[in-house]
Protein backbone atom coordinates (compact mmCIF):
# COMPACT_ATOMS: atom_id res chain seq x y z
CA UNK A 1 0.00 0.00 0.00
CA UNK A 2 3.02 2.42 0.83
CA UNK A 3 4.67 1.62 -2.21
CA UNK A 4 1.81 2.37 -4.52
CA UNK A 5 1.51 5.84 -2.58
CA UNK A 6 4.79 6.65 -3.14
CA UNK A 7 4.71 5.84 -6.81
CA UNK A 8 1.55 7.88 -6.98
CA UNK A 9 3.13 10.94 -5.04
CA UNK A 10 6.01 10.37 -7.52
CA UNK A 11 3.71 10.98 -10.66
CA UNK A 12 2.41 14.25 -9.41
CA UNK A 13 5.78 15.88 -8.85
CA UNK A 14 7.26 17.73 -6.05
CA UNK A 15 5.07 19.30 -3.53
CA UNK A 16 4.66 23.39 -3.37
CA UNK A 17 7.28 24.38 -0.62
CA UNK A 18 4.64 27.01 0.87
CA UNK A 19 2.25 24.05 1.56
CA UNK A 20 2.25 23.72 5.12
CA UNK A 21 4.88 20.26 6.37
CA UNK A 22 5.86 19.93 2.86
CA UNK A 23 9.31 19.90 4.01
CA UNK A 24 8.95 17.55 6.89
CA UNK A 25 7.28 14.97 4.23
CA UNK A 26 10.75 14.23 3.10
CA UNK A 27 12.51 13.47 6.27
CA UNK A 28 9.66 11.56 6.89
CA UNK A 29 9.44 9.37 4.01
CA UNK A 30 13.36 8.94 4.68
CA UNK A 31 13.02 8.09 8.25
CA UNK A 32 9.75 5.41 6.52
CA UNK A 33 12.78 3.96 4.45
CA UNK A 34 15.38 3.92 7.09
CA UNK A 35 13.31 1.96 10.05
CA UNK A 36 12.12 -0.89 7.11
CA UNK A 37 15.51 -2.16 7.84
CA UNK A 38 14.16 -3.01 11.57
CA UNK A 39 17.32 -2.47 13.36
CA UNK A 40 17.29 -3.28 16.88
CA UNK A 41 17.69 0.14 19.14
CA UNK A 42 20.64 0.25 20.42
CA UNK A 43 20.57 0.56 24.41
CA UNK A 44 24.47 1.12 25.07
CA UNK A 45 25.15 -2.22 26.17
CA UNK A 46 28.81 -3.10 26.98
CA UNK A 47 29.06 -5.97 24.82
CA UNK A 48 32.05 -4.97 22.26
CA UNK A 49 31.04 -6.90 20.26
CA UNK A 50 27.25 -5.88 19.87
CA UNK A 51 28.16 -2.50 19.94
CA UNK A 52 30.69 -2.63 16.79
CA UNK A 53 28.01 -5.07 15.53
CA UNK A 54 25.03 -2.35 15.57
CA UNK A 55 27.54 0.81 14.09
CA UNK A 56 28.32 -1.54 11.31
CA UNK A 57 24.86 -2.43 10.78
CA UNK A 58 23.70 1.27 10.83
CA UNK A 59 26.37 2.12 8.46
CA UNK A 60 25.72 -0.34 6.14
CA UNK A 61 22.02 0.80 5.70
CA UNK A 62 23.15 4.72 5.83
CA UNK A 63 25.54 3.60 2.73
CA UNK A 64 22.84 1.86 1.07
CA UNK A 65 20.15 4.96 1.95
CA UNK A 66 22.94 7.41 0.72
CA UNK A 67 21.87 10.02 3.25
CA UNK A 68 22.88 12.83 4.05
CA UNK A 69 25.75 13.45 7.34
CA UNK A 70 23.04 15.56 9.17
CA UNK A 71 20.56 12.80 8.75
CA UNK A 72 22.98 9.82 9.52
CA UNK A 73 23.58 11.24 12.44
CA UNK A 74 19.83 11.97 13.96
CA UNK A 75 18.79 8.56 12.70
CA UNK A 76 21.59 6.73 14.49
CA UNK A 77 20.57 8.72 17.68
CA UNK A 78 16.55 8.24 17.08
CA UNK A 79 17.61 4.26 18.14
CA UNK A 80 19.16 5.53 21.43
CA UNK A 81 17.34 4.40 24.14
CA UNK A 82 18.34 4.54 28.23
CA UNK A 83 21.99 4.70 28.45
CA UNK A 84 22.68 5.68 25.32
CA UNK A 85 19.90 8.21 24.74
CA UNK A 86 21.72 9.35 27.94
CA UNK A 87 24.82 10.04 26.63
CA UNK A 88 23.46 11.34 23.33
CA UNK A 89 21.71 14.47 25.27
CA UNK A 90 25.45 15.11 26.75
CA UNK A 91 26.64 14.80 23.34
CA UNK A 92 24.22 16.67 21.23
CA UNK A 93 24.43 19.61 23.83
CA UNK A 94 28.55 19.38 23.83
CA UNK A 95 28.01 19.85 19.78
CA UNK A 96 25.68 22.60 20.15
CA UNK A 97 27.52 24.61 23.02
CA UNK A 98 30.82 24.08 20.17
CA UNK A 99 29.03 24.29 17.30
CA UNK A 100 30.46 20.93 16.22
CA UNK A 101 29.50 19.62 12.72
CA UNK A 102 27.03 16.92 13.00
CA UNK A 103 29.30 14.41 10.38
CA UNK A 104 28.95 11.05 10.64
CA UNK A 105 33.08 10.82 11.33
CA UNK A 106 32.72 13.47 14.48
CA UNK A 107 29.68 10.91 15.41
CA UNK A 108 31.25 8.12 15.10
CA UNK A 109 35.03 9.28 16.57
CA UNK A 110 32.52 10.38 19.84
CA UNK A 111 30.25 6.72 19.78
CA UNK A 112 33.52 4.84 19.67
CA UNK A 113 35.23 6.96 22.68
CA UNK A 114 31.89 6.05 24.67
CA UNK A 115 30.88 2.38 23.87
CA UNK A 116 34.53 1.17 22.43
CA UNK A 117 36.88 1.64 24.79
CA UNK A 118 40.39 2.08 24.05
CA UNK A 119 41.43 -1.02 25.83
CA UNK A 120 39.24 -3.06 23.07
CA UNK A 121 40.86 -1.07 20.48
CA UNK A 122 43.92 -1.73 21.14
CA UNK A 123 43.14 -5.30 21.67
CA UNK A 124 41.66 -5.07 18.36
CA UNK A 125 44.53 -3.59 16.78
CA UNK A 126 46.98 -5.92 18.59
CA UNK A 127 44.84 -9.07 16.92
CA UNK A 128 45.33 -6.95 13.60
CA UNK A 129 48.96 -6.66 13.81
CA UNK A 130 49.42 -10.30 15.00
CA UNK A 131 47.36 -12.06 12.12
CA UNK A 132 48.80 -15.04 10.05
CA UNK A 133 46.97 -16.88 7.71
CA UNK A 134 48.08 -19.76 8.93
CA UNK A 135 45.35 -22.60 8.43
CA UNK A 136 43.07 -20.21 7.26
CA UNK A 137 42.55 -20.23 3.14
CA UNK A 138 42.94 -16.78 1.81
CA UNK A 139 39.39 -16.30 1.78
CA UNK A 140 39.21 -16.65 5.40
CA UNK A 141 42.39 -14.46 6.05
CA UNK A 142 40.89 -11.56 4.03
CA UNK A 143 38.23 -11.32 6.29
CA UNK A 144 39.50 -11.34 8.97
CA UNK A 145 42.09 -8.99 7.73
CA UNK A 146 39.73 -6.53 6.60
CA UNK A 147 37.77 -6.84 9.78
CA UNK A 148 40.73 -6.22 12.13
CA UNK A 149 42.24 -3.26 9.94
CA UNK A 150 39.45 -0.67 11.04
CA UNK A 151 41.44 -0.83 14.02
CA UNK A 152 44.71 0.12 12.94
CA UNK A 153 43.67 2.10 9.74
CA UNK A 154 47.65 4.19 10.51
CA UNK A 155 48.77 0.73 9.25
CA UNK A 156 46.85 0.76 5.96
CA UNK A 157 46.74 4.34 5.27
CA UNK A 158 46.85 3.67 1.37
CA UNK A 159 46.21 0.76 -1.11
CA UNK A 160 50.04 -0.26 -1.20
CA UNK A 161 50.46 -0.45 2.67
CA UNK A 162 47.47 -2.29 3.10
CA UNK A 163 48.70 -4.73 0.31
CA UNK A 164 52.16 -5.00 1.60
CA UNK A 165 50.43 -5.49 5.19
CA UNK A 166 48.03 -8.21 3.57
CA UNK A 167 50.94 -10.20 1.62
CA UNK A 168 53.17 -10.09 4.74
CA UNK A 169 50.60 -12.50 6.81
CA UNK A 170 50.05 -14.85 4.55
CA UNK A 171 51.65 -18.11 4.82
CA UNK A 172 54.97 -18.04 2.95
CA UNK A 173 54.74 -20.22 0.16
CA UNK A 174 52.01 -18.20 -1.52
CA UNK A 175 53.84 -14.69 -0.42
CA UNK A 176 54.52 -14.34 -4.18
Amino acid sequence: MIDILERLAERQGPEPLNQPGGQDRGEDKALERFLKFNLPQFTGEPDPEAVKNWLERITNIFTALDYTENRRVNFAAFQFEGVARAWWDLIRGKWERAQTSWTWENFTREFNEKFLPPLIQEKREDEFIKLRQGTSNVAEYEGKFTKLSKYAPELVTNERRRIRRFVQGLNVEIQE
